[in-house]
């Protein structure tokens, strides 16, 4: 079972948005888009003043919580989504599959 994430560091207002494609695979908006794919010019273009504020919590969020598949490029992105995130990994896990 994978760690507890914890979504805390993150702005209140990102945290839905984040968890939701973590666990589930939801794709984010496009802040959060940005943020995920590793695209940090285009992260703060987006941001709105809080999350440039907090842009190291993010930042910090990511190296430290957020799984390393779900994050670095858009394909990466792409796979998470379709994989519908953790949610897909902890059925696999349930039923015995090895994810692929």
């Amino acid at each position: 079972m994978p760690k507890e994430i914890n979504y805390s560091l993150l702005p209140e207002h990102i945290r839905g948005g984040a968890k939701r494609y973590i666990e589930n695979g939801v794709p984010p908006g496009d802040f959060l888009q940005a943020v995920f794919e590793d695209k940090l010019v285009t992260s703060f273009a987006l941001a709105d003043e809080t999350n440039i504020e907090r842009m190291f919590d993010i930042a910090k969020f990511l190296y430290n919580e957020a799984p390393m598949d779900c994050r670095g490029s858009r394909e990466n992105m792409e796979a998470w989504i379709e994989h519908e995130g953790l949610s897909r990994i902890e059925k696999e896990e349930v039923v015995g599959n090895v994810p692929e």
